[in-house]
């Protein structure tokens, strides 16, 4: 997936990145691109922190990294979002966003027998 367009800025002590959260979603996902941010699905509900803590567990496990390596530094109660990566630069955070995108394909049912 080409996330060309994703602006990814030091700040604090690590690279900020713009997040569109889709909460309530069927499975916990990297959708994509949506302008210059990264279009998340968690199953989470927007209720109580539930999906912000969702958004937080995706993103570091897409990236690689510890629990405290994403922290939520804006948008903790709307759709968009500003999180900041510690321990990655850019170019790695880039690559591993783009290489998690969609997921793997889910499973398809066993076909039942012909004949």
């Amino acid at each position: 997936m080409d996330l060309s367009e994703l602006v990814l800025t030091p700040g604090g002590s690590g690279v900020r990145l713009r997040l569109r959260v889709v909460p309530g979603a069927r499975r916990d996902a990297v959708l994509g691109s949506y302008g210059d941010a990264v279009r998340l699905a968690v199953r989470a509900v927007a209720e109580k922190g539930r999906a912000n803590a969702a958004v937080v567990r995706l993103l570091a496990d897409v990236l690689g990294l510890g629990g405290d390596g994403v922290v939520l530094i804006a948008g903790h109660g709307g759709r968009d979002k500003i999180a900041e990566v510690r321990g990655l630069r850019p170019d790695q955070i880039r690559s591993r966003l783009a290489a998690a995108v969609g997921g793997p394909a889910p499973a398809a049912p066993p076909r039942p027998p012909v004949g």
